[in-house]
């Protein structure tokens, strides 16, 4: 490089040196040249957290898989299995992630549904319907009111088939479009979907996740049992994009993909949790700073937090903690039957439907 000095505009100047040539050249050596900064900016790359402490709010949507491939609920090779005192894997996933994204939802209300069972009065087969059985409000209230709705549910519905994504994502979109998200008001939505096998509408999948990354969400798909998971490595996308029909390509990785059965030999469900959310920072950061959107100053912490219940997330509480058309919820006040067999589901009978079955739905019916 040419040397030279350093001109007036340069608001610094760095010299390079060439030790072999100055050991050569001793005192008549000054340098090989200047590197001259005409310009410096500083540019703060924001964080996940700078997020979450000005305010952004972390939504979780939840949709459990119901369809037969799980197993009979009554036998204890089922997925679905209440067992009194150990959970079952959906139950393990639940608690994994609601547990550590529950306390920045400042609402606590979950949208939750289920797919591939047929679900009453008229007994046909839905993959999208509300965990608590209430079509007008699918939100439960808090992370034990996931729990609680989950196995309200197991009692209702009847396990069928096949399994469909692309109706649960549709809705999850819905619900993510109907909350603006501004520099004041940021929102972020996760959506954990929890299945035990191989899903039949991947094309139609494909097209959901590729027009939801251009929209505040993440999915997060765990899988449970020990079914091939080939095709949810597809949906994560790390390596590949997603292209939909239109031959769009999707904007973001947007869906992180989770095995459960590799870390069956961990007691913690702090590393499930770690894993499952490992994306979500990114994720977050990369979808802000596509909008332009940058942290919101610090908020000052709520004198009171949300407590987390003690009580095992796999026991059902007696009563329903999750939102109905009046605040009913916080009265103690349950929208449905608390008679057999949800109350009673771990006393003498199993949280599944029997012959016998409820002798009315626990949702409106229109008559």
């Amino acid at each position: 490089m040419v040397s030279r000095k350093a001109g007036l505009d340069a608001v610094a100047a760095l010299e390079l040196i060439e030790p072999a040539i100055r050991a050569k050249k001793g005192r008549k050596y000054k340098n090989s040249g200047v590197l001259q900064f005409l310009k410096c900016k500083t540019i703060v790359v924001p964080t996940f957290m700078d997020f979450v402490r000005g305010g952004c709010a972390m939504s979780l949507m939840v949709a459990i898989d119901f369809t037969a491939s799980n197993g009979d609920p009554r036998l204890p090779s089922s997925l679905h299995y209440c067992h009194p005192y150990q959970p079952n894997e959906y139950v393990q996933a639940i608690q994994s992630v609601g547990n550590v994204l529950a306390p920045y939802d400042a609402d606590q209300r979950f949208p939750a549904w289920g797919f591939g069972a047929k679900v009453p009065p008229a007994h046909r087969v839905s993959h999208c319907f509300p965990l608590n059985c209430n079509p007008n409000s699918p939100e439960v209230y808090g992370a034990q009111g996931i729990m609680d709705a989950y196995l309200y549910s197991l009692g209702q519905v009847q396990l069928h088939g096949p399994t469909i994504f692309s109706q649960i994502l549709s809705s999850a979109v819905h619900h993510v479009r109907s909350n603006i998200v501004t520099q004041r008001n940021q929102q972020y939505h996760i959506l954990l979907i929890i299945t035990d096998g191989v899903i039949n509408d991947m094309q139609d999948a494909i097209d959901r996740i590729v027009e939801a990354s251009d929209i505040p969400l993440s999915i997060v798909i765990v899988g449970v049992g020990g079914a091939d998971f080939k095709m949810m490595h597809r949906l994560d996308a790390d390596d590949d994009p997603l292209r939909s029909r239109s031959g769009k390509v999707m904007s973001r990785d947007i869906v992180q993909f989770v095995p459960l059965r590799e870390f069956k030999s961990q007691t913690s469900a702090f590393s499930l949790a770690r894993e499952v959310l490992a994306e979500i920072p990114d994720q977050v950061t990369s979808f802000m700073k596509s909008k332009g959107f940058t942290p919101n100053p610090p908020r000052q912490a709520p004198s009171q937090q949300q407590p987390v219940s003690s009580a095992p997330p796999y026991q059902p509480s007696g009563y329903a903690p999750y939102p109905t058309a009046t605040p009913q919820h916080l009265q103690g006040q349950p929208p449905y039957p608390t008679s057999a067999p949800y109350a009673t589901a771990f006393a003498a009978s199993a949280p599944y439907p029997t012959a016998s079955g409820p002798s009315a739905p626990p949702y409106p019916t229109g008559q």
